[in-house]
């Protein structure tokens, strides 16, 4: 088993603020206090075995990352209610990846928010962001 001792997602009961909501044989899906405050209901999808990100991910561990992602999806429709959802993984440092974990963000989405419409491209769609090619 690939396991990091210092990886927070290898370890994720060793964080109090962290819950392990669903786990099969290959991943867990999981939801971290500091984060329901404003992206209420939202997670990640990890596998178990340190995998620095999803393109490291065997045939298994994506096979058992859809299914928990289907049965996540379950539960969170039924507790929260989402009018969406916005999902997606973060690769490198220049894309924000914090943890060198492969993490799916499962992110519900609602109506009433001040971003409503506002996906995952949206702030890579502003001209702000355009490259200098000189």
């Amino acid at each position: 088993m690939a396991y990091d001792q210092h990886c927070p997602l290898c370890n994720p009961d060793q964080d109090i603020e962290q819950t392990i909501i669903l786990e099969n044989a290959t991943c867990y899906f999981l939801q971290h206090n500091k984060h329901q405050g404003i992206l209420e209901g939202s997670g990640l999808i990890v596998p178990k075995n340190h995998r620095q990100d999803p393109f490291e991910l065997t045939p298994e561990e994506w096979k058992d990352t859809y299914e928990i992602l289907h049965e996540a999806k379950r539960i969170l429709d039924e507790r929260y209610s989402p009018d969406g959802y916005t999902m997606g993984w973060n690769v490198g440092k220049v894309s924000n990846q914090e943890i060198p974990h492969s993490h799916l963000h499962v992110i519900p989405r609602y109506n009433d928010e001040p971003l409503a419409g506002k996906g995952i491209r949206y702030w890579l769609k502003q001209e702000d962001n355009r490259r200098n090619k000189n």
